[in-house]
C-alpha cells in the first residue's frame, strides 16, 4: 500500500513515468553463463531493458525521495550497466542488422561484397546494353532468381545467350538466364556471404561472453524494473479511479466511506458506506430488485482483495479495511445441471461448503 501511495505521489509531481516495452531476456542472459550465445533480437532487447532501467532510476531520483521510501530502496538496487548497453549498441544496429564496424573482419568482408556486387552489375549492364544481345532479350533489365543474377531472354533465343537457365515464365515465352560471365563472380558472393554469417556468429558469441560477466546484475536489474513497473501500474490505476490508501487492521474492522465499485461508471455510481466489525459483526442488506444489494456485497469483497493486493480502493480517504485469511462468495444464479440441483439448492451447497471452511479470519 505504501509503495502504491509513493508511486502515485511521484506520478502527480513528475508526470508519467518513462514509457517502455520491456522483454524478459533473463533466460537468454543466464544461457550465456553456460557458454550459449544470444541472438541479435535478444541483445537488442537487453540493451532496451538496460536503457529503460537507467531512465526509470533517474526518474525516481529526480523526484528526490528520501532514502527510507520503498521506491528509492528498490531503484537503488538498479545497477548502472551502461558499458554493456554501449557494447551492444556499437555492434548491433537492429534486430536483423550487425554494424559494418562490429569487427575489422566483418568490415573487410562487406567491402569485398560491395565491390563484387558492383562488378557483377557492371558486367550485366554491359550485356543488356549490348547491341548484339539486346534483340535476344525480352526486356533490358537485371532481375534475381534466388540469390542469382539473371536476365530475361526470349525462349527462342535461349541458346544465343551463354549461361545457366534458372527459371521460365508461366507462358514459357521467357527464360531467365544467369550469363556465364557472372557465374563465377556470383559464386564468390555466396562464399563471402558464408564468411559474413560466420563472422556475425563469432561476434554474437563474443558479445554474449561479455554479457555473461554481468549476468547476475542484469537479471536482478530486470526483475527490479518489472517490480517498479508493477508498482507504477497500481499507482496509475489508483489515480484513474480517484482511489485512496485504506487504513489496515487485522481485527476484522471495516469502515468504507463513499465506496464506489471500481468497474462501474464513476460519474453515475451511487457511493455506499459500509461499517462492519466494530459495534456489530453481522450485516443483512435488504431492498428491491436492482437496488444495489449485490453491488454492495461485491464492493466489500473486491475492496478486501484489492487492499490485500496493495491496490488503493475507490473510496474516500480514511476508509478502513481488514486483512483476512479467506474471502468466499456466493453470487449469481449459476446452477449445477450435472448434480440435478435447483438454483436454490446449488446456492445452499455452496454456502454449506463456505461454512465448513469459514472462521473468524474469513
Amino acid at each position: 500500500q505504501k509503495e502504491t501511495t509513493e508511486a502515485a505521489g511521484v506520478l502527480l509531481r513528475r508526470g508519467a513515468a518513462p514509457g517502455f516495452t520491456i522483454t524478459d531476456v533473463s533466460g537468454a542472459v543466464m544461457r550465456t553463463q553456460r557458454g550459449g550465445a544470444m541472438t541479435m533480437h535478444e541483445l537488442v532487447s537487453l540493451s532496451t531493458a538496460l536503457s529503460t532501467a537507467r531512465r526509470l532510476k533517474a526518474y525516481i531520483a529526480e523526484d528526490k525521495p528520501s532514502e527510507s521510501t520503498g521506491l528509492r530502496a528498490l531503484s537503488d538496487t538498479i545497477e548502472n550497466l551502461k558499458q554493456v548497453e554501449n557494447e551492444i549498441n556499437e555492434k548491433i544496429i537492429s534486430e536483423e542488422e550487425m554494424a559494418d564496424g562490429a569487427s575489422p573482419a566483418l568490415f573487410a568482408i562487406r567491402r569485398k561484397l560491395k565491390t563484387q556486387a558492383g562488378r557483377i552489375r557492371d558486367t550485366l549492364n554491359g550485356i543488356i546494353t549490348s547491341s548484339r544481345l539486346q534483340k535476344f532479350l525480352q526486356e533490358p533489365i537485371i532481375t534475381m532468381r534466388g540469390d542469382r543474377y539473371v536476365v530475361p531472354v526470349k525462349a527462342e533465343y535461349k541458346n544465343e545467350v551463354k549461361g545457366i537457365v534458372h527459371d521460365a515464365s508461366s507462358s514459357g515465352s521467357t527464360v531467365f538466364i544467369e550469363p556465364s560471365a557472372v557465374v563465377e563472380m556470383t559464386n564468390e558472393i555466396a562464399e563471402l556471404k558464408g564468411k559474413e554469417k560466420e563472422e556475425i556468429e563469432r561476434i554474437l558469441y563474443e558479445l554474449s561472453t561479455f554479457v555473461s560477466e554481468f549476468a547476475q546484475q542484469i537479471v536482478a536489474t530486470i526483475q527490479t524494473v518489472f517490480e517498479l513497473d508493477f508498482i507504477f501500474c497500481k499507482a496509475r490505476l489508483s489515480l484513474s479511479q480517484n482511489a485512496a490508501e485504506p487504513e489496515l487492521n487485522d481485527r476484522g474492522m471495516i469502515r468504507i466511506k463513499s465506496g464506489r465499485h471500481p468497474l462501474l461508471d464513476k460519474t453515475r455510481v451511487v457511493p455506499i458506506d459500509i461499517s462492519l466489525g466494530e459495534d456489530y459483526d453481522t450485516l443483512i442488506i435488504t431492498g428491491p430488485n436492482t437496488g444495489g444489494k449485490t453491488v454492495s456485497l461485491k464492493t466489500l469483497g473486491l475492496f478486501t482483495l484489492m487492499a490485500q493486493s496493495g491496490l488503493h480502493i475507490s473510496a474516500s480517504a480514511g476508509s478502513t479495511m481488514a486483512v483476512f485469511d479467506n474471502v468466499f462468495a456466493d453470487i449469481g444464479d449459476e446452477q449445477s445441471i450435472e448434480q440435478s440441483l435447483s438454483t436454490f439448492s446449488s446456492h445452499m451447497v455452496n454456502i454449506v461448503g463456505i461454512l465448513q471452511q469459514a472462521d473468524d479470519e474469513t
